[in-house]
């Protein structure tokens, strides 16, 4: 009973957090970022800085509790009960590399790393390749939730016409 209450504590910490973090991005990219383009450009990186600073914290924040949630979903709950499942890890595999580039995109925003000034001053750009990827992540989630179970794989043996499976 107690590890099932961990499970769904997890979940929501995992499925809350990505529901803040896309929500967020939405936002900056349709309400904050053409309000901000009507201000002068003092006032701009002003509003910039201030807001980044703050949205920061949820960014890496949201990251952390995303990595150590979505680990736990996969490896303590889902890994086992897809043991020898090789469709389901491949998305998992592709979500997860997904993941990390839409983390290093969310995390150079809000950074000040120089060499990443690029994405910052291409902003609208960089949120929107982010919110699709959001969507991609998303959609392969919500593929693996309703897929049913597998398929079991039927493999020929070479030369004798017998399969096994």
């Amino acid at each position: 009973m107690d590890v099932e209450w961990v499970q769904v504590v997890f979940r929501v910490v995992h499925v809350v957090t990505a529901i803040v973090l896309v929500g967020g991005s939405v936002f900056m990219r349709f309400a904050v970022m053409p309000a901000e383009s009507e201000l002068s450009e003092s006032d701009r990186a002003d509003f910039r800085g201030r807001l980044l600073r703050y949205w920061g914290k949820f960014v890496h924040g949201g990251i952390t509790l995303l990595l150590a949630s979505g680990f736990y979903n996969y490896l303590v709950v889902m890994r086992p009960l897809h043991e020898g499942d090789g469709h389901y890890n491949m998305l998992v595999g592709i979500k997860i590399l997904l993941a990390m580039v839409l983390f290093f995109l969310a995390s150079a925003l809000v950074g000040r790393s120089a060499a990443l000034k690029g994405l910052r001053e291409r902003a609208r750009t960089t949120v929107t390749v982010m919110l699709i990827l959001a969507a991609a992540i998303v959609s392969i989630s919500g593929y693996l939730k309703i897929r049913g179970e597998p398929i079991p794989a039927v493999s020929t043996a070479v030369g004798t016409g017998l399969t096994a499976g």
